[in-house]
C-alpha cells in the first residue's frame, strides 16, 4: 500500500509520467525503497483501474503524462490522516524465524539471534554513518526522516534480540516434534448411496 499512497500523494502535486514518478519517489524518500519503473507503471494502471489517476497529455517526447483524480485527492487525504499500522506484525520474517529456530530439534537459536545481531549492528553503524540531511534542503531532510526511521527500527531490533535472549535463558528452546493427529483440511467427503 506505501508505493500506491506514495505514487498518489505526488501526483497530487501534479502530473507526472512514469519514470519522473518514480524518480520523485525515490527522491523524497533517499533511494531507501527500491522502485522499479515496471513497479511504477504497473501501480499506476492499478490506479487507473481504481479511478485514482486517469492518462493525461503526452509531451513531444512521448512521455505520458498521468494526473490524479478527486477521488485520488480523497484517498491521498485519508491516507496521510489515517495512522499507519505496524508493517511488522504477525508476519514478521525475523520473528517467524526464531520461533521456527526455537522449536527445531538440533537448532542452535543463539546462533540465529548472534547473526542477526551482527547484521543489525552492521546496518545501524552505516545508517548512522551516513550523513544525509544536514544541508537544510527539502529533499535532504525527507532522506533524513526515512533514515532516522530506519535507525530507531534497527535500534528496536537489538533490543528485540536481546529480549529474546532473555527470554531463551528464563525457559531453554525446545524441539518440538511432527503433531501425530492429521489436520482436517476442507469439507469431509460425502459418500453417495448407490
Amino acid at each position: 500500500m506505501t508505493v500506491r499512497q506514495s505514487l498518489l500523494a505526488i501526483l497530487s502535486i501534479g502530473p507526472c509520467y512514469g519514470y519522473q514518478l518514480r524518480a520523485e519517489f525515490d527522491r523524497r524518500t533517499g533511494s531507501t525503497w527500491p522502485l522499479n519503473v515496471g513497479q511504477t507503471y504497473t501501480t499506476l494502471e492499478r490506479l487507473e483501474r481504481d479511478g485514482l489517476v486517469r492518462r493525461g497529455e503526452t509531451d513531444a517526447d512521448g512521455h505520458l503524462y498521468w494526473e490524479i483524480t478527486e477521488a485520488g485527492r480523497k484517498s491521498t487525504v485519508s491516507w496521510l490522516d489515517e495512522p499507519t499500522l505496524p508493517s511488522r506484525g504477525a508476519r514478521d520474517e525475523l520473528a517467524i524465524k526464531v520461533a521456527i529456530a526455537a522449536t527445531l530439534p538440533d537448532s542452535d537459536v543463539g546462533a540465529v539471534l548472534r547473526a542477526q545481531r551482527t547484521a543489525t549492528e552492521a546496518r545501524l553503524e552505516q545508517l548512522r554513518a551516513d550523513e544525509t540531511g544536514t544541508d537544510g534542503s527539502a529533499a535532504s531532510l525527507s532522506r533524513r526522516l526515512v533514515r532516522d526511521g530506519l535507525v530507531f527500527d534497527a535500534e528496536a531490533e537489538l533490543a528485540w534480540l536481546d529480549h529474546c535472549r532473555r527470554v531463551l535463558t528464563e525457559t531453554p528452546a525446545q524441539s518440538i516434534p511432527l503433531a501425530t493427529e492429521k489436520p482436517r483440511r476442507g469439507r469431509p467427503v460425502k459418500v453417495r448411496s448407490v
